[in-house]
């Protein structure tokens, strides 16, 4: 075992390089990528390149697929838990200029305002609680997110970053019902002050999450029957 591959997955073609270490040998390869399973790809830049999986060490892979799935919003629905009264700063965001960078059109959020969610709870932005986490208004968000088809889940409660208790907690109430674990906590993704840049990001991790999952699960099988 000791050929080293990279493998990088781009919107047009898959390119591969293939590092003999034992005899100092390099192969590359060129393939037309596969939008619909680009593991297919992959797998075909493997056979073009003249590559045998039993004898790799490493494989170091770059894809586009969270990115186009960004792109095209082909994301998971996700569903949000939030403080209470503040279900809508996806939607609203900043608003510090009409149409930044002269941009036009409309805004769409990640997660559509009927699975955002809200429980009591709050946290000061010293950390100090000042509501405490209605730990039942969390169970009964969690199943009703799921009953309504969410496949990825976010917590995201303000001022998080000074006291991520709340969250945290949340999080293992929801995990008794939700069913994956595709549980995006806000403040382990960015532990900073901002509840709107924390929670976009927390929603992009939670929309590409099971995306790139279903992805990697297909490329290992496919690995492991070559």
């Amino acid at each position: 075992m000791s050929k080293v591959i990279g493998c990088d997955v781009g919107g047009t073609f898959t390119d591969l390089i293939m590092l003999d270490e034992a005899a100092g040998e390099v192969s590359i390869s060129k393939v037309p990528s596969t939008p619909n399973n680009q593991a297919v790809g992959v797998m075909e830049a493997l056979t073009v390149a003249g590559a045998d999986c039993s004898e790799l060490s490493l494989l170091i892979h770059g894809t586009t697929t969270t990115t186009n799935a960004l792109l095209e919003k082909k994301i998971a629905r996700c569903g949000l838990i939030t403080t209470r009264g503040f279900r809508d700063v996806l939607e609203l965001g900043r608003r510090t200029r009409p149409n930044p960078y002269g941009l036009i059109g409309s805004f769409e959020p990640l997660v559509s305002r009927e699975y955002r969610l809200e429980v009591d709870e709050r946290v000061d932005a010293n950390g100090r609680v000042v509501t405490p986490l209605d730990e039942e208004g969390v169970r009964q968000a969690a199943l009703h997110l799921a009953d309504q088809g969410c496949e990825s889940l976010i917590i995201h409660f303000l001022h998080a970053y000074a006291n991520d208790s709340h969250e945290r907690r949340a999080a293992e109430i929801a995990a008794e019902n939700w069913p994956n674990d595709y549980i995006t906590v806000g403040s382990a993704i960015i532990a900073e002050f901002r509840e709107y840049e924390r929670g976009v990001a927390a929603a992009v991790n939670a929309a590409i999450r099971p995306v790139l999952a279903r992805y990697m699960d297909r490329l290992r099988d496919e690995l492991r029957a070559k």
